[in-house]
């Protein structure tokens, strides 16, 4: 083992800065981002309220002080914990072209929705439930309205995610607005459950 005082003396420094490293590694801000479903629900309530024609009602959510984004940081030796309240941004040019699209749309659709011709499905999309209810000549029309309602509609699911920075929240945003549109949906309307069977509201 080599114990040379001189250099021992130039090793000094050199652990002193790999300590200093390590000390601002440490206080490197962690960031999990966990996904909002508040604040997804919320915006999902106020796009679904706003393409039906209806205004909401009833309470928001509790807030839930878990959700949203986990901060982790280093401060004087010690790691502290604070949660930053996440936001679901709604409003974005090619979002708000979907909505003003689809609202549109859903005049046509909505008398087909009360006959129960068509209804919400448990993947937030729409589907003809009784084609046999329309005349023949009608049923290819109210075809590619359905199939345009879900372009729309699967496009808006992937351009809310992709707009608030976490394109991996997709699914989620997909699941919570399927729950909205089913949640908002009219007396009489029909939804399609998890099984593939049909239920009447």
């Amino acid at each position: 083992m080599n114990d040379d005082p001189e250099e021992m003396t130039m090793l000094r420094p050199l652990r002193w800065l790999l300590l200093s490293a390590l000390l601002v590694l440490a206080a490197c801000v962690t960031i999990n981002v966990y996904f909002p479903a508040a604040e997804a629900e919320r915006a999902a309530r106020e796009f679904v309220d706003d393409v039906i024609g209806r205004s909401g009602n009833g309470q928001p959510p509790a807030e839930d002080e878990n959700r949203g984004a986990h901060v982790s940081r280093f401060h004087f030796g010690f790691i502290s914990t604070a949660h930053a309240q996440a936001d679901i941004n709604i409003r974005t040019p090619a979002i708000q072209a979907i909505r003003a699209r689809m609202r549109e749309r859903f005049e046509t659709l909505k008398p087909h929705f009360e006959s129960g011709a068509i209804g919400m499905t448990a993947d937030g999309r729409i589907a003809v439930r009784d084609p046999a209810s329309l005349p023949l000549r009608e049923r290819a029309t109210l075809n590619q309205l359905v199939a345009e309602d879900n372009r729309d509609r699967d496009a808006v699911y992937r351009e809310i995610a992709v707009a608030n920075g976490h394109p991996e929240w997709e699914a989620q945003i997909r699941e919570t607005f399927a729950r909205e549109w089913i949640e908002r949906a009219g007396a009489g309307w029909y939804y399609q459950g998890a099984g593939g069977s049909w239920t009447r509201k």
